[in-house]
């Protein structure tokens, strides 16, 4: 059952939520959405359809990744493979959280999901493990993201069929791994997550 009641919107707070995805997956971009609305004022029939983006369906993911746009300040932004090879994850992702914090230019209380605040917000941002059941804009924010990434991965699938992307979206699966011992790595590949396959191709 969703988590978030239409009825008790009032209860829910006008914040910035963000999320990120792509975190494990072992090619590119870590892609991280922040979104800020007043949840009065978002129609019912989304907010009692926000939930986990990994615990929606990609239908109902795709029709209210659209609708979020069209009622709430949303901005994005992607950790790219490289920044993830040179920063490492966490790094990538918390310096694309801040971008996409600075380009909604909100002065709102920012809550993230997870266990890292975003540096340099201070008292205005605060961490919330499971944010995304438990506050309506991270939801929005892990839907948003998810959607963008995926349909990015699919896209760059045409272009490199052998891993399976549009399947597993550059998770590690068994059709993955397949076609990296196959082929080696591409270069959308993070190195830091694929050093056991040996130097780097494109070096």
């Amino acid at each position: 059952m969703p988590p978030f009641d239409p009825a008790r919107a009032a209860e829910y707070p006008a914040v910035i939520g963000c999320d990120e995805v792509g975190r494990g997956a072992l090619c590119g971009p870590v892609v991280v959405a922040a979104v800020w609305f007043d949840p009065t004022a978002l129609p019912p029939g989304i907010l009692g359809r926000l939930d986990d983006s990994k615990r929606l369906k990609q239908p109902l993911r795709e029709t209210l990744a659209p609708l979020i746009r069209a009622h709430a300040r949303v901005a994005l932004a992607a950790g790219s493979r490289a920044l993830v090879d040179r920063l490492n994850v966490r790094g990538a992702t918390l310096d694309a959280m801040a971008r996409a914090v600075a380009r909604l230019g909100l002065d709102a209380p920012v809550l993230v999901d997870g266990r890292d605040a975003i540096p340099g917000l201070g008292e205005t941002c605060r961490a919330v493990i499971g944010g995304d059941r438990l506050v309506p804009q991270i939801a929005a924010a892990s839907i948003v993201a998810k959607t963008l990434r995926d349909d990015l991965m699919r896209a760059l699938a045409r272009r490199h069929p052998h891993y399976a992307w549009d399947r597993n979206v550059g998770y590690g699966t068994a059709a993955h791994l397949a076609g990296l011992a196959r082929l080696g790595r591409s270069p959308h590949h993070r190195i830091s997550f694929t050093r056991s396959l040996g130097p780097d191709p494109r070096t």
